[in-house]
C-alpha cells in the first residue's frame, strides 16, 4: 500500500512536532584540519540497550554533514537547564565561533568534547551507521562511554528553549 500525500503544509507539521518537548544536545566530532565540529540538535533518542545504541538526525543541508558522515566517533552532550548559552552558541555562526570561549577536552577514545561538568549527560559514540530519511540523515551511534550528571535537562518545546522546573538533584549511583 502506498502512502497518501500529506494534508498539511511544512509549517503546520513543524508546529505540530513542536508540541512534543525534547531534550537539547550538542554533538561534537573531530573535523581534522578544520578543528572540532559541533552543533545543537534536539533530535536525539535511544534505540537499544543491548547493544547500547542512540540516534540523532541532521539535515542534508548542514554545512557540517560531511564531517559527521566521515567521523569515526562523536560525543552527544545532553545540556542542562543552566547551559542555554551553549545551546544558542552551537546553533548558529561559523564552527570557529561556536567553539569560541568554550573549554574543550577529549573523550576517553579521543573525540573532542565539552569540558563543562554541568552537562546532564554525555555519550561517546562509535559512528555505527547512517540511514537516509527524507531531507535528513539518521546517525546511529553505538555508545562506548557515557556519564550522567545530577542537573536537570534543557528542553526544546514549541519552537523555543524551555527550562525544566527546579527540584532536588538525583543522588549519584
Amino acid at each position: 500500500m502506498t502512502a497518501r500525500p500529506a494534508d498539511f503544509d511544512t509549517r503546520y507539521f513543524r508546529s505540530a512536532l513542536g508540541r512534543f518537548p525534547t531534550g537539547v544536545t550538542v554533538v561534537t566530532t573531530d573535523g581534522g584540519s578544520h578543528g572540532p565540529v559541533g552543533l545543537t540538535i534536539s533530535s536525539f533518542n535511544s534505540v537499544s540497550l543491548d547493544p547500547p545504541l542512540v540516534l540523532w538526525t541532521l539535515t542534508r543541508k548542514a554545512s557540517s554533514l560531511s564531517y559527521f558522515q566521515r567521523a569515526e566517533r562523536y560525543v552527544i552532550h545532553v545540556l542542562s537547564a543552566g547551559q542555554l548559552h551553549l545551546a544558542r552558541q552551537f546553533a548558529q555562526g561559523s564552527q570557529a565561533s561556536r567553539f569560541a570561549g568554550v573549554d574543550m577536552t577529549r573523550s576517553p577514545h579521543g573525540a573532542p568534547m565539552l569540558a563543562d561538568p554541568h552537562c546532564a549527560a554525555w555519550f561517546e559514540c562509535h559512528n555505527h551507521s547512517q540511514v537516509e530519511a527524507g531531507d535528513h540523515l539518521i546517525f546511529i551511534g553505538q555508545v562506548e562511554r557515557c556519564h550522567r550528571g545530577a542537573g536537570l535537562p534543557l528542553v526544546y518545546h514549541a519552537g523555543d528553549f524551555d527550562l525544566t522546573p527546579s527540584r532536588e538533584p538525583l543522588p549519584e549511583p
